[in-house]
């Protein structure tokens, strides 16, 4: 009785969250941080690009710079940001968008990616400009951050700020151990058990042995990560996370260009089906568009994580100076995530055969659980199911190790930098839980909690709106028109002197 009434809660506050209130929020903010940027996603397309990415493959780059032990460069910030939202939604996330709302639900994750890549932008700006040094001479930023020391300035707003922001900072912690650790872990386990472990059965006391053994190795792994610090997480993200997209995108291009005759009716079927028409249903129905658009843009905020705010306490953590700069890694981060590897799981789902194009609807006794397991098994066999169990094994895992790093910045807002070393350990022992965990409502529970952290940041995002448009203003006035203005580092007058005195372009020595 009592599970079922903290079902039913559970349940209401999710629907607000992401059918309701907060989805609607979402879009709106994404819109908004877009028209006050000036569409710097489309319109500053080639100086963003040259100035991310493109800098990591030249010699004389500062992108893959690293200046102290107590900083990250901006490409690892990017990296460990990716390890957190490159995880399970880009592959099961997305199949389920397509299982449940269509084909046409990819269309509505392009859509909520485009905004959402100006509402990462525009948190990543706000993160670098608010953020501080903690007592070990390390960067803490976040929403809490620009939350107390940006709209809590404002007349009226001191206490509503700070409410805010510890809200933020315990939705944060919360998330971190649901949606952040266990949930990734179970799907792990799920997928290696599987694809390697299907025929045995070991069971004892109603625990499943082989989830369990495997939870005591990612422990052992996460634990020798985790308690390392950031350094350490961004030095394995930055060795695994290229790795491993590159190996998914190349993998999964060979198995889309195997059915080339369905890649045309694919993109037709994305199109068609983004009004929620379904020839099963013969029309279309405000029930059928809104199914659709919420399950596009709820998974594609699940996959990419723009409006949460959760990627801005590592984005901080970059030695940049330069608030729009790293704010345009943020753009990045969302176009990668989304426009590549998400894109790249729908098109394998689409163009497997194991869907109806015309009528959107997933062929019997096929799952979004299975679906691009299979998609992959037609193409390479029995390997092409292992390689798949193997991805979401490192997409989920690094999923832990970026989300962990969160949660013990949260840990560090509310209750100090001692009580992080605490959290780190319980943060680790619960990776066990989730291999041998059978319900869903812990993951549902985290589902909300996940949720619940973009009101807040969102309402910040917006307030400070104006604040991201003279900061945008300033850097391309400075950058890109050449004109001669006083940069804009930091709300801090000794960060901004320090970053003023660096002798670098783009980073704090």
């Amino acid at each position: 009785m009592f599970l079922e009434k903290i079902t039913e809660i559970n349940n209401a506050v999710n629907s607000w969250i992401w059918t309701d209130f907060g989805l609607y929020l979402l879009l709106i903010a994404g819109v908004i941080m877009t028209a006050v940027t000036g569409v710097f996603q489309i319109t500053h397309l080639k100086h963003w690009w040259t100035k991310t990415i493109v800098t990591v493959f030249k010699k004389d780059n500062t992108s893959t710079k690293k200046t102290d032990k107590k900083s990250i460069s901006q490409f690892q910030a990017l990296c460990t940001a990716l390890a957190a939202t490159v995880g399970t939604g880009n592959i099961a996330g997305v199949a389920a968008a397509i299982c449940i709302g269509g084909p046409g639900a990819v269309l509505w994750m392009w859509i909520a990616a485009f905004l959402g890549m100006m509402t990462n932008f525009s948190e990543n700006v706000l993160g670098i400009y608010y953020r501080r040094k903690n007592k070990d001479g390390e960067w803490s930023g976040g929403a809490m951050y620009y939350l107390k020391d940006g709209v809590g300035k404002m007349k009226g707003m001191k206490i509503p700020a700070s409410i805010l922001a510890v809200l933020f900072a315990i939705f944060a912690i919360l998330a971190s151990f649901g949606i952040g650790n266990m949930g990734q872990v179970n799907k792990i386990t799920l997928n290696m058990e599987s694809a390697f472990f299907a025929n045995v059965d070991w069971t004892v006391g109603g625990v499943n042995m082989i989830n369990l053994i495997i939870g005591l190795v990612l422990l052992v792994i996460g634990a020798l990560i985790i308690i390392g610090g950031l350094q350490r997480i961004a030095t394995v993200a930055e060795r695994v996370v290229p790795f491993m997209a590159v190996a998914y995108v190349v993998l999964g291009l060979v198995a889309v260009f195997i059915n080339y005759d369905l890649i045309i009716p694919a993109f037709q079927s994305i199109f068609t089906h983004a009004l929620g028409v379904k020839a099963l249903a013969g029309g279309v129905t405000g029930a059928a568009l809104k199914l659709v658009i919420v399950q596009g843009c709820k998974r594609g905020v699940f996959s990419n994580e723009a409006g949460l705010g959760s990627s801005v306490m590592v984005h901080s953590s970059s030695n940049v100076k330069e608030p729009v700069k790293q704010g345009m890694w943020g753009i990045f981060e969302v176009f990668f995530d989304t426009m590549i590897v998400c894109t790249m799981t729908a098109l394998i789902a689409l163009t497997s055969g194991m869907i109806n194009l015309e009528t959107g609807v997933v062929n019997a006794g096929v799952s979004d659980a299975t679906l691009i397991s299979e998609s992959f098994g037609k193409i390479y066999g029995q390997p092409g199911e292992w390689f798949i169990a193997i991805a979401m094994l490192l997409f989920a895992f690094t999923t832990v190790l970026g989300w962990s790093q969160y949660g013990s910045k949260a840990v560090e807002y509310l209750f100090g930098e001692k009580a992080v070393k605490v959290y780190k350990v319980i943060f680790v022992l619960m990776i066990v839980s989730g291999a041998v965990m059978t319900s869903s409502l812990a993951w549902d529970i985290s589902d909300t909690f996940n949720g619940l952290m973009m009101i807040p940041n969102l309402i910040a995002v917006v307030i400070l709106s104006p604040l991201v448009f003279k900061i945008t203003r300033n850097y391309v006035d400075r950058k890109i028109k050449g004109k001669d203005v006083k940069p804009m580092y930091s709300f801090d007058a000794e960060i901004q002197a320090a970053a003023e005195a660096s002798q670098s372009e783009d980073i704090i020595e």
